[in-house]
């Protein structure tokens, strides 16, 4: 039977398809087209490819020239001094060893200056050399800490390059707006053309801008597309709403109780028990204040604990967590989140008028302490209530290094935030006096920078200390780096007594004595490099030392 011919008019077989076809198959199974059969055939296939790839690429069309880009956006900020862009190339460039492990050594680590750098460059304003953003990029892009400082500090050529290399996408991401500029926010049908239209990081910044300048602006604009947006931009649409936070916010809050995702309920549970005044801060404060009473009937007075017995609808409509995390009870579960979410004064009016101090003192019945002053730490949190984070956190001095009522490390570092500055590293300089560094670091984390005298010298002359004590070097390790940090660089000279490696006591651990010295000079170092760094920036003299 005859093979059907092709049509008239169907289009030529195509040689290059027929080449692969045959190289798939194997030439003993398909011979190439216009090669001879036989032993010779794999080398023709090959010659012939090569003569098709040719002929391919000499008929190839040019493609349409794709658009040139929009020239880099003007930065009108002044330029960096001499000295200060060429220290901030120091900064970026590669170092040997710089990812090796290992001892350290005496120099200073220069990506852990970057930081700081940052951060003054963009105190005073300057834009970055061009030729210095593809390394700042690349440095940011491996390190999310320094993302927010590192694009402030690029400026507006960040996003314009970021939009040019995959690699930097993250500006887009992370620079408000993903760099587009917002409209005046006087233009009403601007604003709102960008709130029904524009993408959700644009959204977003636009909301925040709002916000920050006119609270109640900003969450009416919010109101107009709230039964629409989904439930995720909800939940990020509705954090925002923390800027600015106040009573004329309680309606929309309510409202958002009832919402069909549980993150926003949650979210809006705890926006309305930051507000003491609120309906919802009331409510726990009488489910609370139920739970604690003071008993009379012992020597002396002590707290008492009856924990909810059930999590009814309305509890979990005011943002209760019903389920319990593994190996928790539920009635402490939600004994916790009451105490947590009511009002802290409500305890003095239930309490007998007492302090926070003289509430906190109180034993607890039954094993409850733990529970009760963890919930009230949680809620000093919550409501920036400086008078109970002083009282849960007690004196610095106190034998207990955990304090009347905090019972973490990450409890205590989160009530010290609750303080101002000056009485945080106060606190925190008594802490290190009496109980030294080994539990100091997470507290050290929260005091502003540069430390202040008496917490820079109660560091220095803690680390002395074990130095001379022949304590084991490394585990103080992570304070030291902080020190290279957070002291004040004036502290350099006081530091040149520390230097000298003295005899290395019977007990130490081997090598700690010169460990100590290496790591000092390191310290001192640092210090010298950072007021460098400083004068730099500012134009200056870098001072002698």
């Amino acid at each position: 039977m005859n093979s059907p011919s092709l049509p008239l008019d169907a289009p030529a077989p195509d040689p290059w398809e027929e080449l692969v076809t045959a190289a798939l198959l194997g030439t003993d199974r398909r011979t190439p087209p216009g090669c001879p059969p036989g032993q010779e055939a794999p080398a023709a296939l090959l010659d012939r490819a090569a003569v098709e790839t040719v002929r391919r690429r000499a008929g190839l069309r040019p493609a349409r020239a794709a658009d040139r880009p929009r020239p880099a956006p003007e930065d009108a900020r002044p330029a960096l001094p001499p000295a200060a862009a060429r220290r901030l190339a120091l900064l970026l460039a590669d170092r040997p060893g710089a990812g090796g492990g290992g001892r350290r050594g005496s120099a200073p680590d220069l990506m852990e200056l970057l930081p700081q750098w940052l951060a003054a460059a963009n105190e005073r304003g300057f834009a970055p050399p061009p030729q210095s953003l593809p390394a700042l990029l690349d440095a940011a892009r491996g390190r999310t800490d320094l993302r927010p400082a590192a694009l402030t500090f690029a400026g507006p050529r960040a996003v314009w390059l970021a939009r040019l290399n995959p690699d930097w996408r993250f500006a887009l991401r992370t620079a408000p707006g993903g760099g587009t500029a917002l409209p005046p926010l006087e233009d009403a049908a601007q604003v709102g053309q960008l709130w029904q239209e524009g993408l959700f990081a644009e959204r977003v910044a636009l909301l925040a801008a709002i916000r920050a300048r006119e609270p109640s602006a900003a969450r009416e604009l919010l109101t107009t597309t709230w039964a629409t947006e989904r439930a995720e931009d909800r939940l990020m649409f509705l954090d925002s709403l923390r800027t600015g936070l106040g009573p004329r916010d309680e309606p929309f809050l309510e409202q958002a109780l009832g919402d069909r995702s549980r993150n926003v309920r949650a979210t809006a549970a705890e926006l309305l028990s930051a507000l003491p005044g609120s309906a919802l801060a009331a409510r726990m404060a009488v489910r609370a204040g139920a739970c604690v009473a003071v008993d009379h009937t012992g020597e002396a007075p002590a707290l008492t604990v009856e924990a909810p017995h059930e999590c009814d609808a309305a509890m979990e409509r005011d943002g209760v967590v019903a389920k319990a995390p593994p190996g928790r009870g539920e009635r402490s579960w939600w004994f916790g989140q009451l105490v947590e979410a009511a009002p802290l004064d409500t305890w003095a009016r239930r309490l007998g008028g007492r302090s926070p101090e003289e509430i906190v003192a109180l034993p607890v019945a039954d094993d409850w302490q733990g529970e009760l002053h963890a919930a009230w730490c949680r809620a000093a949190v919550r409501q920036r209530d400086a008078a109970w984070a002083r009282a849960l956190l007690g004196s610095p001095a106190a034998p207990e290094a955990g304090g009347p009522g905090a019972v973490s490390l990450a409890e205590r570092a989160k009530l010290l935030a609750t303080l101002n500055a000056g009485e945080r590293s106060e606190w925190v300089a008594g802490f290190i006096a009496t109980h030294g560094l080994s539990e100091a670091f997470q507290l050290l984390g929260v005091c502003a920078v540069p430390w202040s005298g008496p917490l820079g010298r109660a560091v220095v002359d803690a680390l002395n200390n074990a130095r001379d004590a022949g304590s084991y070097p490394w585990s103080f390790s992570g304070v030291m780096g902080l020190a290279e940090r957070c002291l004040d660089p004036s502290e350099a000279a006081r530091l040149d007594g520390l230097l000298s490696i003295s005899d290395e006591p019977e007990d130490a651990s081997p090598g700690a004595t010169g460990y100590w010295a290496e790591s000092f000079q390191r310290l001192v170092t640092t210090l010298r490099l950072r007021a460098t760094m400083i004068a730099e920036l500012d134009g200056r003299e870098p001072p002698r030392g």
